[in-house]
């Protein structure tokens, strides 16, 4: 005796010329937001990878600005708490530098975790960026400087998790930050500009 799966499951069901169709009621497959560099698929590995940060954000974030440094020693002089710390031992031992270390991360994770909506992750990124015109000196491609530093920190934390593939839904996913970042710095500079007014002022 046969198993009808058709009939038992209800999966398909059989138009007029003999061709299977999904019923009405089926579940349609998983959509993005078309503003999303991600897909579907990404988007939930993202998200399920970041999981694995969230649970050791401060010493991803304290591994982040040390590799920051390290590449970029300037940037240590616009960070008046812990700007003395030359070192990397001083660095990785600063409370200063943990705390900071750990709104940044907090920053990222408040955006990442809003890649399911991305009305509310403009929203909030675009503030964050504006925000950084009350740092005197600090430019838009500034925000550039911590990229890698942030991969190589996540590669750090996650070791053998941090797969090819991961690190490529990683890149997407950070560029995605940063231009949002860079969009919301750029935004607040017009704010008291003209209506009609076609140029873009973006000096700090």
């Amino acid at each position: 005796m046969g198993c009808q799966l058709g009939k038992l499951s209800g999966v398909s069901k059989t138009d007029g010329d003999g061709q299977a169709f999904a019923p009405a009621d089926a579940p349609r497959p998983a959509q993005t937001d078309s503003r999303l560099p991600l897909t579907a698929k990404q988007k939930y590995s993202m998200l399920a990878s970041w999981k694995g940060i969230s649970r050791a954000m401060e010493p991803t974030g304290v591994c982040m600005f040390i590799k920051l440094f390290e590449e970029h020693a300037d940037l240590l002089q616009m960070f008046t708490k812990f700007k003395e710390l030359k070192t990397k031992e001083q660095q990785a031992t600063s409370e200063e530098l943990a705390e900071h270390a750990n709104k940044v991360m907090e920053t990222l994770d408040e955006g990442i975790r809003s890649l399911d909506d991305l009305d509310a992750f403009f929203e909030y990124l675009y503030q964050v960026g504006s925000s950084h015109r009350r740092i005197p000196d600090f430019k838009a491609d500034y925000f550039w400087k911590i990229e890698k530093p942030f991969l190589s920190a996540v590669e750090n934390t996650l070791g053998d998790r941090f797969t090819p593939n991961v690190e490529g839904i990683y890149k997407l996913t950070i560029k995605f930050i940063i231009e949002t970042l860079i969009t919301g710095f750029n935004k607040s500079a017009n704010s008291d500009a003209p209506a009609n007014s076609d140029n873009v002022n973006t000096k700090s």
